[in-house]
């Protein structure tokens, strides 16, 4: 799960609304020159940036990603061959925290325009469990979006592309980045990304209407990839796991969970498509609960409910909307 940022230095001082952190930008004529085709050469660290690669830059960029399908981001290791290649990027997207082995070979490859996503949005820390009902920390996201000072902050959760609405502020950054490293197509760039935006908030109206009037609020997930959602639409996440889909959760977590499912009404029990569900399954049939997928789209496979993020989000709607009994 992981991303980052672009733009001349002499620029820094001026650069754009949301955080966007410059380096240097490079011409669209020396991009050009690079790949032999006339695009520039976006790598993008996963999916959740290769969409926004790809969506703004349209037909003027060339989009490669570090995390083939099928890959969980987070165990990536890159071969000696994806290091090198890394290099001759024109412009890597990566999300800072996500993929340690991508963060540090970043940091080496001596690429001038990196676009960290974490710094495009306001990150917060978030635990095994983020709601209303439990004495977890996140109140009213709603009206204190912005009211954590924990940026780049360790322990700070990575998942903002799960919100509709932090995912559209890093859109509008990246296609500022884009307009900076190759501004002879600077229209085309804004014009995509107000596209992209414009779906982005069509989608947050979805899950704000669909998710409005719900019996429980409550749901329990293999890891706590879904703190922003949660925040954003008054639910409580349970994660079995932390922010790490790979930890194991202790006996008493376990104990914990069977509680608040009987507390809270809970009806399933949430796994995803590209970690174990083993964990998942024991607890639900334990407690005698649904299990059901609830896709945190760090990838796109073939057992994805839906060819792109949109479409995976608006399916990840629709499973919340059962599980929670929408009315």
């Amino acid at each position: 799960m992981n991303v980052r940022r672009l733009i001349p230095t002499a620029a820094l001082a001026s650069a754009t609304v949301l955080g966007l952190t410059a380096l240097t930008a490079c011409s669209s004529s020396s991009a050009a020159d690079k790949n032999g085709d006339g695009k520039l050469s976006v790598t993008a660290s996963f999916y959740p940036m290769q969409y926004l690669a790809q969506e703004i830059g349209g037909d003027h960029v060339s989009v490669d990603t570090l995390t083939k399908p099928g890959v969980e981001p987070h165990d990536l290791e890159l071969s000696p061959r994806q290091t090198a290649t890394l290099g001759e990027s024109d412009v890597i997207l990566y999300l800072k925290g996500i993929q340690p082995a991508v963060d540090d070979a970043i940091g080496q490859s001596g690429v001038e325009n990196t676009v960290d996503a974490a710094t495009l949005t306001k990150l917060e820390k978030h635990g095994t469990g983020v709601g209303h009902d439990h004495g977890h920390e996140g109140e009213e996201h709603a009206e204190e979006e912005h009211g954590h000072d924990e940026e780049g902050e360790a322990g700070a959760d990575p998942h903002v592309w799960l919100d509709p609405v932090k995912y559209a502020e890093v859109a509008q950054g990246v296609g500022k980045a884009l307009e900076k490293a190759d501004p002879d197509h600077a229209a085309a760039y804004k014009k995509n990304t107000k596209a992209l935006v414009e779906r982005l908030n069509g989608l947050n109206a979805q899950f704000e209407s669909g998710l409005m009037n719900t019996k429980s609020t409550t749901f329990i997930t293999t890891h706590s990839a879904f703190g922003y959602l949660a925040e954003r639409y008054g639910l409580d996440q349970e994660g079995i796991s932390g922010i790490d889909p790979e930890s194991d959760p202790s006996p008493a977590r376990i104990k914990e969970l069977q509680d608040i499912a009987k507390e809270d009404k809970v009806s399933t029990v949430f796994f995803e498509t590209l970690a174990s569900d083993r964990t998942a399954k024991t607890l639900a049939n334990d407690a005698g609960l649904k299990t059901a997928v609830l896709d945190p789209l760090e990838g796109i496979t073939d057992k994805s409910k839906g060819d792109d993020y949109i479409e995976v989000m608006e399916s990840n709607l629709g499973a919340l909307e059962k599980a929670l009994g929408a009315k």
